[in-house]
Order: C-alpha cells, then sequence, then structure tokens
C-alpha cells in the first residue's frame, strides 16, 4: 500500500481492470454455495414472510415459525412495525419472495460500498471517478465472501438493507430525511436507535430530533393497529434476549455473550456486563470524538455502529456486516501504516474464515453456556477486536487522520455521497 492509499498500485489496476468480470464470477459462486446448502432455507426471512401477516390477527407474538429448527422454535421478534413493514413481501409466493429480497439485499451491500468509498475518497472521487467506481464493484465482489455478509444471505436476515438505509440517513443533508430514516429503521428493529448518538456529536440536533418523532409515528401506528399487541411487546417482551435466541450461543457476538461464555452464565445487565459496557462507552466516546475532530464521517458512523453492537444483548455475527465498510475505511483512509496492516491482519482472518461454524461444531447445544477457557477465549473475537479497533482510534489515531476531506460538515461530505452513489 503506497503512502496515499487512494492511488492504485500496479496489482490493483490489473484487478480494477476486471472488476466487473470478478463480480459476476463471485456472485455467481456465492449464490450457488447458498442455493445448495443450508442458506437455501433462508429461516430467518421465513420468519418474516410467514409470521408478518399476523400482526393483523392479533396473535403476532403467540406463533412461532412453521419452519423453525427443532430446538429453538422461532418467533417474531422485533416490534410490531416491523411485521407491518414486512407485509408487503408477504403478498409474494415464497420463492419469489425470497429471491427478491436475496437481490435487494445485494444491491444494498453494493450501495453500502459505494457510499463508504465515497466518503473516504473526498474530492478524489470526482478526481478519479472510474477508478473509485471500479473499487466499488471490486469491494462488492469482494465482501460477499465476509462472514457476516454470507451469513446474512444464508439466514434472510435484514442486516444488509437495515445497514444501507442507516448509512444513507447518518449522512444525509436534510435533518428531516435523516432522522426519519433513523427513526423509521429503529422502529423496524430497536439497534438502529443509537445511530442518534452520532447526530448529537455532529450538533445535528434537528437530525436527532426528527429521528424521535420518526421512532414515535412507528410506535404509534403500531399501536393504532393492535394496541393490545404493541403493549405486550412494549411492556412484556422488550429486554426479553432469551426469546430472540440463546444468550452464550457462538452465533451471538455481543459483550454479553461473550462475557456469558466465559463466566459461564448468563451475565445478564450484573457487575461485569456493567463494567465491560462503561468502559466500551468511555473508549467509543473518545473514538467518536476523534473522528468528529478529523471530519471523517464513515469512521463516526463506524464507531457508533459498533458501539451498539456490543452493547445490545444479542449481536448475532451476522449483524457485524459494517466490518466490511471499517475494511474499506482502513484500505484507502490516511491511517498510519502500522495501524492499518495490523486491524487488517486481525479482522481479515476471522472475516473471510467461519469462525462461528467452528465454534458451533465445538459447542454441545446453542443453550450450553459453560465451555472450555480456550473456546470462550475464541468467542471473543468480534467484541475484543472492535473494541481494540476503538481503542486504537481513540488513543493511537487521535493525532494522526488527516487528508483533505472536503467540507467541514460531514452532512454536506454525506451529500456530495448519496448523489455521486
Amino acid at each position: 500500500m503506497p503512502s496515499d492509499p487512494s492511488a492504485p498500485v500496479t496489482w490493483e489496476r490489473r484487478l480494477l481492470a476486471v472488476a466487473p468480470w470478478l463480480l459476476i464470477a463471485s456472485a455467481l459462486v456465492r449464490t450457488w454455495t447458498i442455493v445448495t446448502g443450508f442458506g437455501n432455507e433462508t429461516i430467518d426471512l421465513y420468519v418474516y414472510w410467514a409470521l408478518a401477516p399476523h400482526v393483523l390477527e392479533g396473535d403476532l407474538y403467540q406463533v412461532t415459525s412453521p419452519h423453525s429448527p427443532p430446538d429453538f422454535p422461532l418467533p417474531f421478534t422485533y416490534p410490531p412495525f416491523g411485521a407491518l413493514v414486512f407485509l408487503p413481501m408477504t403478498w409474494l409466493p415464497w420463492v419469489a419472495a425470497q429471491w427478491t429480497f436475496r437481490l435487494l439485499s445485494g444491491l444494498c451491500l453494493y450501495w453500502l460500498v459505494r457510499v463508504s468509498l465515497r466518503l473516504v475518497a473526498g474530492p478524489g472521487w470526482t478526481a478519479e471517478p472510474r477508478v473509485w467506481r471500479r473499487r466499488a464493484i471490486l469491494w462488492t465482489a469482494v465482501l460477499l465472501w465476509l462472514q457476516p455478509v454470507y451469513h446474512t444471505f444464508e439466514f434472510g436476515q435484514i442486516n444488509l438493507v437495515l445497514a444501507g438505509v442507516v448509512l444513507a440517513a447518518m449522512v444525509a443533508r436534510d435533518p428531516r430525511v435523516a432522522g426519519a430514516g433513523i427513526g423509521l429503521t429503529a422502529g423496524v428493529k430497536l439497534v438502529p436507535a443509537i445511530s442518534g448518538l452520532y447526530f448529537l456529536a455532529t450538533r445535528r440536533f434537528a437530525a436527532a430530533a426528527w429521528s424521535v418523532v420518526a421512532f414515535a409515528v412507528s410506535v404509534a401506528l403500531s399501536f393504532l393497529v393492535d394496541a393490545e399487541q404493541a403493549r405486550r411487546y412494549w411492556f412484556e417482551l422488550l429486554g426479553a434476549a432469551d426469546r430472540v435466541g440463546p444468550v452464550a450461543t457462538a452465533h451471538n457476538q455481543s459483550l454479553r455473550g461473550a462475557l456469558s461464555r466465559t463466566l459461564g452464565y448468563d451475565v445478564g445487565t450484573s457487575w461485569p456486563w456493567i463494567v465491560a459496557a462503561v468502559v466500551s462507552v468511555v473508549v467509543a466516546g473518545l473514538a467518536l470524538r476523534v473522528a468528529v475532530r478529523a471530519r471523517d464521517a464513515l469512521l463516526g458512523v463506524l464507531v457508533v455502529q459498533f458501539l451498539g453492537l456490543l452493547l445490545s444483548p444479542i449481536s448475532w455475527d451476522h449483524h457485524w456486516v459494517w466490518v466490511g465498510a471499517l475494511l474499506i475505511w482502513l484500505a484507502h483512509s490516511r491511517v498510519v501504516p502500522w495501524v492499518r496492516w495490523t486491524l487488517l491482519a486481525l479482522w481479515c482472518p476471522i472475516m473471510f474464515w467461519d469462525l462461528i461454524a467452528f465454534q458451533l461444531d465445538r459447542q454441545p447445544t446453542i443453550w450450553t453456556i459453560s465451555r472450555p477457557g480456550w473456546l470462550s477465549l475464541v468467542g471473543w473475537a468480534y467484541p475484543a477486536f472492535a473494541l481494540l479497533t476503538l481503542a486504537a482510534v481513540a488513543f493511537v489515531l487521535k493525532d494522526r487522520l488527516g487528508g483533505d476531506r472536503g467540507p467541514a460538515s460531514a452532512e454536506v461530505d454525506g451529500l456530495d455521497g448519496a448523489k455521486a452513489a
């Protein structure tokens, strides 16, 4: 990698020249691996497709998916507004819905890559547009093999769609658009609500206010559809992590999951989790301040999303699609070389090799909490590397990020990125 990571070297130029063909090949092979294996079932998508109509029947939280695994009947775990959003998909036959959602997820992956590159490129995007657009194609081909992305397709999860909407909202200029994007995605799945911290950190108070309004509208709509159903979710089921899934299974890469595997019991929100959460908030806060001072919109977005993944009771491995944007930032931003290569050397092996499957094969059941020490240590990979990344930004890169990023306002950068993308 040259001193200017935006300048392509010889080997990259050769790859960029054939990037469209690489994307086609990557998509075909990845599609084949999905449809010929477990991914053809897309069991989570089937939950949305089969259960969403129950939001109109008043029993959304009493039914489970008929295609559930034998050891865990799958319920609908999102707020009632999420079921309303999924309703149009249920009007399609199952196979049509399955392929439509796969195509939508693929397009959102490309969108996520393209906007991420636009944000790190700054004025360079217009100076060398063909290079950056070819990079978007190449990165999409590569990230189809990122394990969180693969598992999103495999399970039929909504992560890529939500990430695409959240990124677009967080960097949008219009505060109403920005706020509505975050508020409504939080209405579908609660975790995006943490994105409001970015608005506060960048003093976009109008966007933060609009996000609260949009979220309130999503909640109010669910009460209008069925008040008792909404009341049950918001006042009884909210916070019941064990209903979402087994907290300590290797799939859960949150702080709570990692701590539970290490200590041998579900730590809940007891003192071990509180200590880890406080450390995470402090380190993420320092990292966010670095990102804002450096006018680095993508880094700021990533810091907030990583904090959300750490603090959420359940952060399935496929929720970590944001690591794809991190790899783009590491490869193309002006980062101290040894930090760049160290973080890439840490993240790439666990992201492109199925570390989760390795752990699943060695745990007796998905409900087993206690496990051998070495296996619980392996289970810290995602949260530990996330904390290490945040610490590197907060303490190592605090005075060593720079470069011409154009306008000081992240929202102006975001507008340019959205237009170009």
